[in-house]
């Protein structure tokens, strides 16, 4: 049993934080030293580790590539690549070009600088924007080392470029990221070249229902190659609008053996496995046309290593690790638990001492609570299972005194969150007591205030100044003065809002300002069903990036897995932004009547505009197929032709939007995500015509076919008459 090739191996997931040098090296070496402690001879970290993903410009700034090297010089100077394989991603220079890359480190040498072959460049990411793919597949070429590094260690050169590490027991390769995606991917000709172990140092983001993705690649992968698949990533918000879900994972040929946590506070965690490499020799052989493939595989280029990966002979034998089913969350625990890991990070590394956020009692400023209150429920659990770097953050933002920490979560919330009810005559009192009910079970530090008074004072202002007096719509007034009596009060509350961040910490006797909360949803940001600088306009929005749908299943959630059954009472109410009168004490106005369509609409309008890339007409032809048996051609025109001209109206809103948690593909996020221009010719008189005459077309193809079955009806009516008379006759 001795003889036989067992290797533990290491890989992790980190809470990086973009251009935090000492803080990102110093959890490099905690998951080092974790890593050893486990046994493992093989650690890889995710991609970009040391100076973090989301650095983006700062990646053109030499420094961040100086600064990256230096901590390399660390890491070897601290002993911390010693009898270990430290795998770690950072940008490197070489000829005049920047590479995302990863370095392997052994013994105080780097052993190679293996550069990214494909790049993400859609979406989130813009890799190409600071980076080139390294294009001469197969081939190494001598990189000089930097002098700090030549002095420390005297190594003057190491190999660059697409090549894998002979062990004397094994052959590993690196990928990175986006590598796993691409319809080509490295691992398969790899796997087909011999090598039995190959890692991935990823930075992928959390978005809704997208870790099977990861894994089915994985698994899938190895399934139709054999060999063993290490993956590494990243976790926590490094200081954008996305969030890295980490699940590290561990795949032996297309079985998952080992699977981190996808939504967790810890810093540092690590995840071995322990593999037999026999078995992916056993695996492979197996199979005769990955025989026949390998044998004419294109070899890759050998940096050989005097080192084992394996246990050494005679040592404790240790038990592979057994394949297990993989965890994937609802979509719904998604919803609480990533953006509650967001905020989180957000607010203790932004210094701030909580968050104040604008509490309507409707679906959307609920959902944040709910979010706010599972980030304290995360606190406290990790907190009483003894994470000492939770506690501290918690004892530090807040404000405990010594010796103290949290009691529970409501508690936690009571000093983290303060939520405000910002009434006018125009609320009705059962948002008000709804969201009285709900900051109550959270814990929220809780206030309800009307702000008439302030309204008041804005209106008899504009009328000292004009003369004139806006009227509401059921007073007579115009949809001008409608609309603009409406905004005011949004735009109130936010001012409002951001006041009482920067002094509800003074009035209660602490230090430090509240960031404060939005709470738009992704289709009111599509639709620009919120008024510019409103309360939607705040520090950040955890539900930017969630649908208006997938937040009314959440909140049935909440109210019964996170303990909240207010949210039950605030999904069965009709959404209403209570901004009109009420009639005889009750909401009329309701979102989607103002909208002039739902959001289940809103959401089809938003998967076919951004997935699919539908415009005008495309979406119309699209829609015609889908909506056959509900609408007319002509209406399916219409709620087409709505959508985007009050999508081209509004779309300079988008370009104000909160930067949001990004968890929908079809974010209208202009900053980033999505990148379209703002001014439009909202009337699309090309394009509506075209969608005019194509729905004349199809209703004069029904009305033709329903005239044709209408004769084939009346003659089958009339055979039918004369066989019975015929009948009758006999």
């Amino acid at each position: 049993m001795g003889n036989q090739r067992v290797a533990i191996l290491a890989t992790c997931n980190l809470d990086q934080w973009a251009m935090d040098f000492e803080g990102n090296l110093r959890r490099i070496t905690r998951s080092i030293a974790e890593a050893r402690r486990l046994g493992a001879r093989y650690r890889v970290g995710p991609e970009l580790e040391i100076p973090g993903y989301g650095c983006e410009d700062h990646f053109t700034e030499h420094d961040t590539v100086e600064h990256s090297w230096e901590c390399v010089a660390e890491l070897m100077r601290g002993g911390h690549t010693d009898g270990m394989v430290c795998d770690v991603g950072m940008p490197v220079m070489h000829r005049g070009v920047r590479y995302n890359c990863r370095l392997l480190l052994l013994n105080r040498r780097v052993l190679l600088i293996r550069p990214k072959l494909h790049l993400a460049n859609d979406g989130n990411y813009r890799e190409t924007r600071y980076f080139a793919t390294w294009k001469r597949r197969r081939q190494v070429e001598e990189h000089t080392l930097p002098a700090e590094l030549q002095q420390l260690t005297g190594q003057q050169r190491c190999p660059f470029g697409d090549a894998a590490l002979c062990f004397q027991d094994t052959v590993l390769a690196a990928e990175t990221c986006e590598e796993l995606f691409t319809p080509h991917a490295p691992h398969i000709g790899l796997a087909l070249a011999g090598v039995e172990i190959i890692s991935n140092g990823s930075g992928s983001h959390h978005q809704l229902r997208k870790l099977n993705q990861r894994l089915d690649l994985m698994m899938s992968g190895t399934a139709k190659s054999g060999g063993v698949y290490l993956y590494a990533n990243q976790r926590g918000c490094d200081g954008g609008r996305l969030y890295f879900d980490g699940c590290a994972a561990v795949v032996v040929n297309g079985q998952l053996v080992a699977q981190g946590s996808q939504f967790s506070l810890k810093e540092v965690e690590v995840v071995t496995a322990t593999v037999d490499l026999d078995e992916v020799v056993s695996y492979r052989g197996a199979v005769a046309s990955l025989q026949e493939q390998a044998s004419s595989a294109e070899p890759v280029p050998l940096v050989h290593v005097e080192f084992s990966l394996c246990s050494p002979p005679g040592s404790a034998f240790h038990l592979p690790s057994l394949p297990r089913e993989p965890l994937y969350l609802d979509a719904e625990e998604e919803i609480a638990r990533g953006p509650a890991c967001w905020l989180w990070d957000y607010m203790r590394r932004a210094g701030a001492s909580g968050f104040l956020l604008p509490l309507s009692g409707g679906a959307d400023s609920s959902s944040v609570a709910a979010i706010v209150g599972c980030m304290c429920q995360m606190v406290c659990a990790a907190v009483a299972a003894g994470d000492q770097d939770v506690l501290a953050d918690a004892v530090r933002v807040g404000q405990y005194n010594e010796g103290q920490q949290p009691k529970d979560a409501a508690e936690l919330a009571n000093r983290l969150l303060t939520s405000v009810y910002m009434g006018t005559e125009n609320s009705s009192q059962e948002t008000q007591d709804r969201a009285s009910q709900l900051a109550g079970q959270v814990g929220a530090y809780h206030l309800s205030v009307k702000i008439d008074s302030v309204v008041a004072a804005l209106t008899n202002l504009f009328s000292a100044i004009t003369g004139r007096m806006p009227r509401f719509r059921v007073h007579g007034g115009s949809p001008a003065e409608n609309l603009a009596l409406q905004n005011i009060q949004a735009r109130l509350r936010m001012v409002l809002a951001f006041l009482l961040a920067q002094l509800m910490p003074w009035v209660r006797g602490r230090s430090g300002f509240l960031l404060v909360l939005g709470s738009a949803n992704v289709d009111e940001g599509l639709r620009g069903y919120l008024t510019k600088y409103d309360c939607s306009s705040a520090d950040i929005n955890p539900i930017g990036g969630v649908s208006k749908a997938d937040l009314r299943r959440f909140l049935q959630w909440g109210a019964l897995h996170l303990g909240y059954p207010a949210l039950a009472e605030v999904e069965a109410a009709p959404p209403t932004a209570e901004l009109e009168p009420l009639k005889d004490g009750a909401v009329e106005q309701t979102d989607e009547q103002d909208m002039g369509m739902t959001y289940e609409e809103l959401g089809v309008y938003g998967r076919l505009r951004k997935i699919s890339r539908c415009g005008p007409i495309s979406m119309f032809r699209a829609l015609l197929g889908r909506w056959r048996d509900r609408y007319t051609p002509a209406e399916v025109a219409e709620k087409v032709k709505h959508f985007f001209k009050f999508y081209a109206i509004n779309r300079h809103k988008a370009t104000t939007l909160t930067p949001s948690y990004h968890a929908e593909s079809y974010s209208p996020d202009d900053n980033r995500f999505d990148h379209r221009q703002f001014l439009y010719n909202f009337r699309w008189p090309w394009q509506f015509e075209r969608i005019d005459q194509l729905a004349q077309q199809a209703q004069q193809q029904l009305d033709g076919g329903a005239a044709q079955s209408s004769k084939v009806g009346t003659a089958a009516v009339q055979l039918e008459e004369q066989h019975e008379a015929a009948l009758a006759g006999s």
